[in-house]
C-alpha cells in the first residue's frame, strides 16, 4: 500500500466520503420526524401522525426520531456497503500494526534523517534494533524520495554526508552500512544531542 495517513486515508474511503455515516444512511432510508413551534402552546411540538405507521429510529446523540420508509433491498444494500466498509477497515487496522509500521508509524516525509541512538543496548537488542530498521528501510523508505542515516556516537557516524536518493542500490548499501556497525561506540551526554542537530541541519530535510 502507499504511505498514506490515517487522515487522508479516511477522507478517500471514510463513512462520509462513501455516504455511509448514519446520518446520510438515515436521510436515505426514512425522514426526519419534524417539530414546529405552536404559539398557542408556547412550545415545540412533534408531528405524530406517523407513529405506528413506519418503523421508528431515534439517534441518541440528538434525540431526533426518524421514520423508516425504505423497502428490504435498500436496507440490505446498505448493509452490504457497511460490511464493505469494516472489511476495509479492518485491512487498514491490520496494516497499519504490521512489519515495520508498528514501530515506525507510516512515514509522510518525502526527505528523512533517520538517528540512531542504540545507547547501552545490549548485543540481542542491538540486533533487533538493526532488524527493525532494515525493516523500514526496505519497505517505507523505498517509497520517498531522499534518506540518510546517523548514528549518535562520539565521533558522529554518517551514512553518506547528506540525504541521498533513494533507489534499490542506495537502500541496500544503506542496510549493509547499518550492518557493519560495531555494538559498542564511545559515546557522550552529548551525543543524541548532536545527532539531532546534524539531521536537521540536512537542506533536504529543513526545507
Amino acid at each position: 500500500q502507499p504511505l498514506v495517513s490515517s487522515s487522508k486515508w479516511l477522507h478517500l474511503h471514510g463513512l462520509k466520503r462513501k455516504k455511509l455515516s448514519l446520518s446520510q444512511i438515515l436521510s436515505q432510508i426514512g425522514f426526519q420526524r419534524r417539530k414546529d413551534y405552536v404559539t398557542t402552546l408556547g412550545k415545540l411540538v412533534a408531528s405524530q401522525y406517523a407513529d405506528g405507521l413506519f418503523p421508528q429510529y431515534k439517534r441518541t446523540q440528538d434525540g431526533c426520531v426518524y421514520n423508516l420508509t425504505a423497502k428490504k433491498e435498500l436496507i440490505l444494500h446498505f448493509v452490504d456497503c457497511l460490511m464493505r466498509a469494516v472489511e476495509l477497515y479492518k485491512q487498514r487496522m491490520e496494516w497499519l500494526t504490521s512489519e515495520s509500521r508498528q514501530i515506525f508509524g507510516v512515514i509522510q516525509e518525502q526527505c528523512i534523517v533517520i538517528v540512531l541512538d542504540f545507547g547501552t543496548a545490549a548485543p540481542t537488542e542491538f540486533d533487533l534494533c538493526r532488524d527493525a530498521l532494515s525493516m523500514v528501510l526496505v519497505e517505507q523508505v523505498t517509497q520517498i524520495a531522499k534518506f540518510n542515516l546517523i548514528r549518535a556516537a562520539q565521533d558522529l557516524m554518517k551514512w553518506q554526508q547528506k540525504s541521498t536518493l533513494v533507489s534499490e542500490h542506495t537502500v541496500k548499501s544503506a542496510v549493509t552500512w547499518l550492518w557493519k556497525l560495531d555494538h559498542m561506540t564511545a559515546a557522550s551526554h552529548t551525543s543524541s544531542a548532536e545527532a539531532l542537530l546534524e539531521a536537521m541541519t540536512d537542506e533536504a530535510v529543513s526545507s
